[in-house]
C-alpha cells in the first residue's frame, strides 16, 4: 500500500497513533525525551485522518476530553490574578498535553483492538523487566539498601524513575496484566506471561517497599473485593478479603525492607507528633506540607491562589510558621487534592474531581476494569503525592487518561452512531 492510499485509507493515521502510544510506553519507561514527543507525534496523526472534520466533532463531543480541557482552561483564567507570570507561562506550556493527548485519542484514526492489546502488553512487560532489573540492583547491596529504607530512603529504577512514580507505574502493570490476560484474543503463552509479569510487578512493590504503591496496591484490592461482594460473588470477594488480611502480616513477617519501611514509617510519625526535629523525615515534612497548605487554602478558598503561584505561596507559609525546618527541607503539598485547592480553590478542587472521578458514575466506565483499576489507583496514590507536578506523573496520568477513558467514550459514541 502506497503513502497516498494509506492516507485515504486512514491507515496512516492510525499507524502514527500506535507510533505515538508506544513512543509513551517506551519513554515513560527509558527516556523522558522520547515520551515528550509522544503527543506530537499524536497530533499529527489528528492531521493525518482523512475524516479530519468528523474528527474534531468527536472531540468536542467528547465530555472525557472536554473535562480535561476545562482544567486547562483554569490555568488560562488565572492569569486573572497571578502574580509569577514567568511559571504561568511555563504551566501553559508543560500542560499542553491535556488538549493534545485527548485531541489525539478522539480525532485520529482509533487503534483496533489488537493494537491497544499490544500497547497494554508494552506497558506491562516493559514494567516488569525495569522492575527484575532493579530487583537485581537491590540484591547486589541488600544490606546498604536496607540501611536506607530504615533512614526513610527509597530506591528509584535502574532507568531513574523517582521512586514514587515507579511504584505507581508497578501498580497499574499488576492490575493492567491481570486484566489483560483474561483477554480471549491473548494465546495462551501471553496469557501466562502477563500473569508472571503482574506478579512480577507485584513481588518488587513488596521487596523494595514502596509505600506509595503498595498503599495503592491494597487499597484497589480492597475495593475490587468490595466489587465482588456487591456484585454477589461471595466467595471471591471473601478469598480476596483473605489474602488482603493475610499478605500484609507475612511480607511483614518475611520482608527486611517491609520490616524496615514500617518501623520508620511508625517513628516519622512520632516525631512529628511529639514536635521533634523533622528536617530529614520525609512522612513529617509532608503532614507539615498538608497543614501548611490547609492554612493557604483557607486564606484563598474560592479560585485559590493561581496554580503557577501555589510554589511561592507555600513558601510565604513556611516563611510565617516553618515547624523548626530548614528552608532546604521545605517541601511541596504532596498530595493532588490539596494542590488544586491551594491553586485553583474550590473551583479547581471541584473540576480535578470531575476529572478524575466523573468517569466512575458511568456505568460503562465502572464496569470497565481497565478504567476503575487506572482510575482508582492514580486517585489514591495522589493522596499522599502531587503527581501531576513533576513531568513523568504528569505524562503518565494524561497518557492513561486519553489511552483509556477519553478513547473508551469515542467507542462508545461510534458504537451508537446510526448506520447509513
Amino acid at each position: 500500500m502506497n503513502l497516498k492510499a494509506a492516507y485515504h485509507s486512514g491507515r496512516l493515521s492510525q499507524y502514527l497513533l500506535w507510533l505515538a502510544c508506544a513512543a509513551g510506553v517506551v519513554g515513560l519507561l527509558l527516556s523522558r525525551a522520547v515520551v515528550a514527543l509522544s503527543p506530537a507525534v499524536g497530533v499529527l496523526a489528528v492531521l493525518l485522518n482523512p475524516n479530519l472534520r468528523a474528527g474534531f466533532r468527536q472531540y468536542l463531543h467528547n465530555g472525557a476530553a472536554r473535562r480535561a480541557a476545562l482544567l486547562y482552561g483554569l490555568l488560562l483564567f488565572s492569569a486573572l490574578y497571578t502574580t509569577d507570570w514567568p511559571a504561568w507561562r511555563h504551566e501553559t506550556y508543560r500542560l499542553l498535553p491535556w488538549l493534545a493527548v485527548p485531541l489525539a485519542f478522539t480525532a485520529a484514526v482509533p487503534l483496533s483492538r489488537r493494537q491497544r492489546l499490544a500497547v497494554g502488553s508494552l506497558f506491562v512487560f516493559g514494567t516488569a523487566l525495569v522492575a527484575l532489573a532493579t530487583l537485581g540492583q537491590y540484591l547486589l547491596h541488600p544490606a546498604a539498601a536496607n540501611l536506607a529504607f530504615r533512614m526513610g530512603q527509597s530506591l528509584p529504577s535502574i532507568t531513574h524513575i523517582f521512586h514514587i512514580h515507579f511504584a505507581v507505574m508497578l501498580t497499574l502493570a499488576f492490575f493492567s496484566g491481570f486484566w489483560l490476560s483474561r483477554e480471549p484474543l491473548m494465546r495462551p503463552w501471553r496469557r501466562w506471561t502477563l500473569r508472571l509479569a503482574a506478579l512480577t510487578a507485584a513481588l518488587v512493590l513488596h521487596v523494595l517497599a514502596y509505600r506509595t504503591g503498595l498503599f495503592s496496591l491494597y487499597m484497589v484490592l480492597l475495593v475490587e473485593a468490595l466489587w465482588l461482594i456487591f456484585r454477589r460473588r461471595w466467595w471471591l470477594g471473601a478469598g480476596l478479603l483473605l489474602l488482603l488480611a493475610a499478605a500484609p502480616w507475612l511480607a511483614y513477617q518475611t520482608l527486611a525492607p517491609v520490616r524496615e519501611r514500617v518501623n520508620s514509617t511508625l517513628y516519622d510519625v512520632s516525631q512529628y507528633e511529639q514536635g521533634h526535629d523533622i528536617n530529614e523525615l520525609s512522612l513529617s515534612r509532608r503532614l507539615v506540607a498538608w497543614q501548611s497548605a490547609l492554612t493557604v487554602a483557607r486564606q484563598n478558598p474560592v479560585l485559590g491562589v493561581g496554580p503557577a503561584d501555589a510554589e511561592a505561596a507555600m513558601m510565604r507559609q513556611y516563611d510565617w510558621r516553618d515547624f523548626g525546618m530548614k528552608r532546604q527541607n521545605r517541601v511541596m503539598i504532596h498530595n493532588q487534592y490539596l494542590h488544586f485547592l491551594v491553586g485553583g480553590g474550590l473551583l479547581g478542587l471541584g473540576l480535578w474531581l470531575l476529572l478524575l472521578l466523573g468517569p466512575l458514575t458511568q456505568p460503562a466506565a465502572r464496569h470497565n476494569p481497565y478504567i476503575r483499576s487506572f482510575l482508582l489507583v492514580m486517585a489514591t496514590a495522589m493522596l499522599v503525592d502531587s503527581l501531576l507536578e513533576v513531568q513523568i506523573g504528569y505524562n503518565l496520568f494524561v497518557f492513561g487518561y486519553g489511552f483509556l477513558v477519553v478513547a473508551a467514550e469515542r467507542h462508545r459514541q461510534l458504537a451508537s452512531l446510526p448506520l447509513v
